[in-house]
């Protein structure tokens, strides 16, 4: 039997969601840019997929926009708030954000962008009045993940947006890649103060190839891609109408199921902490306290000193359970983690990370069975 614990890579797609999207498909709908009747019903979906996601989050309709996913969004927050403004303007970020806005990042600052790398803290949080340190006149944009995807911290972006509104002269735009936090802790962009927030469908039971940029009204943005008008022209393309409608759903279910998910989760993360503490003494926590309210319920991300997380990765999935060694994106690296790295960690102990991530479908049995896998792979190898 396999254990699942990498949900913070991807979920399993739902069961409703998947027959929703089969739904759809069997219509055989036209494109939804075409004014016959088949284009109308395509188009229709669209709309109601769009208000549905808009509810959702509690923004309005108007400030939803469909894109490939969340790579793409935070890609299209970036360059498009930069581009859209001064030859000059200017981003400041984080050390730990995910490699789809620090290589955005690094890449502007290729092209003479200003560009800040604000550190963080141990835990793996930056301080709101650090990041508004770093602005200066030039800054346009401002990103701060709303929950990072390896240490489960979660940083105070409400926080982040009160230090910019206090900083004389024009305030920058704020943006938060929120893909981890949604579904798992309470979401409302437009009362964190951001101006734009990525998300990904299936980060939460959705369908891949769906992502969501949410844009406050009067935010321009230089579209990233040309082509037709679709999303108001700054995303042009044929929209995937059954994927949209799917990830539509899953949002709702999402967010509607959250403080469920999160009590749920976040008592059987605690206890795999507990056990594997007490298995395993030598083992840390890494990120906020395992009780604080600055960590994603659903999260582990664990330390076993002199141990290479990538190859215990390799031992732990033949022994049938499933994690990550930092972020999915980044598997295929030898590189120690830069989340890591950036909490202060030696590049060697950088590569001993291990990130456990429960999901809704998890069970205690699941993490007994994934207690046993580490109990075989540590304590009783050692014996032998």
């Amino acid at each position: 039997m396999r254990v699942y614990l990498d949900h913070n890579s991807t979920t399993p797609l739902r069961l409703e969601v998947r027959e929703r999207w089969l739904e759809v498909v069997a219509q055989g709908l036209g494109n939804p840019s075409s004014l016959h009747a088949s284009g109308r019903r395509a188009r229709a979906l669209l709309d109601e997929a769009r208000e549905r996601v808009a509810a959702a989050l509690g923004v309005h309709e108007d400030e939803v926009f469909f894109t490939s996913g969340a790579t793409e969004a935070n890609n299209l927050a970036l360059f498009g708030s930069l581009e859209a403004g001064a030859s000059d303007a200017g981003l400041v970020t984080t050390t730990v954000e995910h490699a789809s806005v620090l290589e955005p990042a690094r890449e502007l600052a290729r092209r003479g962008r200003a560009v800040a790398f604000v550190p963080v803290d141990a835990q793996g949080l930056p301080d709101p009045a650090a990041v508004a340190a770093a602005v200066t006149p030039r800054t346009a944009l401002v990103s701060v993940a709303a929950a990072n995807n390896e240490t489960g911290a979660l940083p105070d972006i409400a926080g982040v947006a009160a230090e910019l509104r206090r900083r004389a002269g024009p305030r920058p735009r704020l943006h938060s890649d929120a893909v981890q936090a949604l579904g798992r802790v309470p979401v409302r962009p437009s009362e964190w103060g951001v101006d734009l927030a990525s998300f990904s469908a299936h980060k939460i039971g959705g369908p891949a190839g769906v992502g969501v940029l949410w844009r406050a009204k009067g935010v321009t943005l230089a579209p990233r891609t040309h082509g037709g008008g679709q999303e108001l022209g700054l995303r042009p393309g044929t929209e995937s109408v059954a994927g949209v409608v799917a990830a539509a759903l899953a949002f709702e279910l999402a967010v509607r199921e959250q403080a469920e998910f999160a009590a749920r989760t976040g008592e059987l993360a605690r206890q795999l902490w507990a056990d594997l503490a007490a298995l395993l003494p030598e083992v840390r926590l890494l990120g906020p306290p395992i009780d604080s309210r600055r960590r994603l319920p659903n999260t582990l991300c664990v330390l076993l000193p002199n141990t290479d997380g990538k190859v215990l990765l390799t031992r732990l999935d033949l022994a049938g359970l499933e994690v990550s060694a930092g972020s999915a994106c980044a598997s295929g690296s030898i590189e120690p983690s830069h989340v890591l790295l950036a909490l202060g960690l030696t590049r060697g102990a950088a590569r001993s990370g291990l990130r456990l991530s429960l999901g809704r479908n998890t069970t205690a049995s699941d993490c007994k069975l994934a207690l046993a896998v580490f109990h075989k792979e540590f304590v009783s190898s050692r014996a032998t």
